[in-house]
């Protein structure tokens, strides 16, 4: 089974300046921010917001991303060292990332930016959702090239063998993302354009919660822990317990959009 078996040695440096590397990460991560804000400033364009509205929404997003993604990882899952050593969260380099905290980092974000604006919360949210897959899918591979995340231990023909961790051939859970959100990204955009303007605000980004975390659910039966964490029980991961809520909060969505809690005023104005 092993000559059937991908064997991934990528150097995650793509070049150095000085002692500095440029990693494929952070160039990934740059390409997807990038894309999901030409797509996003696409969209709103045409739904009739100023270029100058759009910038700083972009830029409310980015920040709330970047602290909720840190934060995330650093309060979920080992808070007592971070609490203890707060210099270590803005280490970003050394790694460590919670796409949950990045979740939360976006409804903090886009609450703070409406806010200001006097603009629809969930309207605003169904428009950042649309393109998050997208950005997800590129971090995905980002974490591929720094062979991180990865799976549990695998005995099919398309597991990797990732050099710089050991011999033992694993699931590619990045690549499993990765590709998941890019297919997801495509099947939303298609939704959007065609169902969104008969809907109410909230009821695609219920959708888009369930769906995600959903999956964001199963896979993390392929995924070994980011770090040591002992679940509630054997078989429930600190990332499962984290996407319930997201779940809870979708059907939530959904039901306010459809109407199950009876009459339902109009939320797009």
């Amino acid at each position: 089974m092993i000559l059937t078996q991908i064997i991934w040695d990528v150097d995650p440096v793509i070049f150095y300046i000085g002692d500095r590397g440029i990693r494929w990460y952070g160039l990934l991560l740059a390409v997807g921010f990038m894309l999901a804000y030409l797509i996003i400033s696409k969209v709103m364009k045409k739904e009739g917001f100023k270029q100058e509205i759009i910038d700083k929404f972009s830029v409310y997003i980015i920040i709330g991303v970047i602290v909720g993604l840190r934060l995330g990882h650093c309060l979920f899952y080992d808070p007592i060292y971070y609490l203890s050593n707060p210099f270590e969260i803005l280490k970003v380099w050394q790694g460590g990332l919670a796409s949950h905290g990045g979740a939360i980092g976006i409804l903090l974000a886009v609450w703070l930016f409406v806010k200001k604006q006097k603009l629809s919360y969930l309207g605003m949210l169904d428009r950042i959702v649309l393109v998050i897959p997208l950005a997800g899918s590129f971090v995905r591979v980002g974490n591929l090239m720094n062979s991180e995340i990865v799976g549990e231990p695998a005995n099919i023909p398309w597991a990797f063998v990732f050099k710089r961790l050991g011999e033992t051939p694993l699931h590619p859970t990045q690549l499993y993302e990765a590709i998941f959100y890019f297919i997801m990204f495509f099947a939303f955009y298609f939704i959007y354009t065609k169902f969104k303007s008969n809907w109410k605000d909230g009821t695609f980004l219920g959708w888009f919660l369930i769906v995600l975390f959903l999956f964001r659910f199963l896979i993390e039966y392929t995924k070994t822990e980011q770090v040591e964490f002992q679940g509630w029980t054997e078989t429930i991961k600190m990332g499962q317990l984290l996407s319930i809520p997201f779940v809870i909060l979708g059907i939530y969505f959904l039901a306010k959009g459809y109407g199950w809690f009876g009459k339902n005023k109009n939320i797009n104005k």
